[in-house]
């Protein structure tokens, strides 16, 4: 798949420097969010901020900015399903091609020593939603979780005139569960241990 329109939102922001301007080189429209919006204007990538592709604000200090249908919409169709494009049509969906998120860093900072509420804040929701979505949705999604992908995924994108395989798209989706699956489990160990 060509990758025309990437969603950016990540705590670690190791390889950022180089992956971000390289999609810019390459025409992607990039959004994002918060923090990795800072960094990537700073940077001279200057991305659209969430709340402007879906025309509503962040709420909620942030708890809410991704849950969108114009985000999961434009992970989730299948593009050549006719259903699918009249109902992104109708509703100003545009295709989202790659998502790369890195998940709130829970397990660090429950080891450090955290209050609960803290520990609570730092429980992911969005990214896990968006991750999980592209995942499911590979034959069209690249999602990228781990900045080790990076170089990979712009070697591939360099040979294919910007475009990503479905056979990598789904190695980098099996990464995707198996990530979600230890942060889950990680959360659940955590409560239980301190709540039950």
């Amino acid at each position: 798949m060509k990758i025309r329109r990437a969603i950016i939102s990540v705590s670690n922001k190791a390889g950022l420097s180089e992956f971000a301007p390289f999609l810019k080189s390459y025409g992607v429209e990039i959004i994002s969010t918060g923090g990795t919006k800072r960094y990537l204007d700073e940077i001279g990538v200057n991305p659209m901020e969430i709340s402007a592709y879906t025309g509503f604000p962040e709420i909620m200090d942030g708890r809410v900015k991704t849950l969108h249908p114009k985000v999961h919409g434009g992970i989730l169709n299948i593009r050549e399903n006719e259903e699918h494009k009249k109902a992104k049509e109708g509703l100003g969906i545009k295709d989202i091609d790659m998502i790369v998120v890195n998940l709130y860093p829970f397990k660090e900072v429950v080891s450090k020593g955290c209050t609960f509420e803290e520990a609570i804040e730092n429980i992911d929701i969005g990214g896990p939603s968006m991750i999980r979505a592209g995942a499911k949705n590979y034959k069209y999604v690249t999602v990228i979780v781990d900045p080790a992908d990076y170089t990979k995924v712009m070697e591939e994108m360099r040979i294919n005139d910007g475009s990503v395989s479905e056979e990598t798209n789904l190695y980098l989706a099996k990464k995707v569960f198996s990530i979600t699956s230890d942060y889950d489990n990680a959360i659940y160990r955590y409560l239980e241990e301190v709540k039950g």
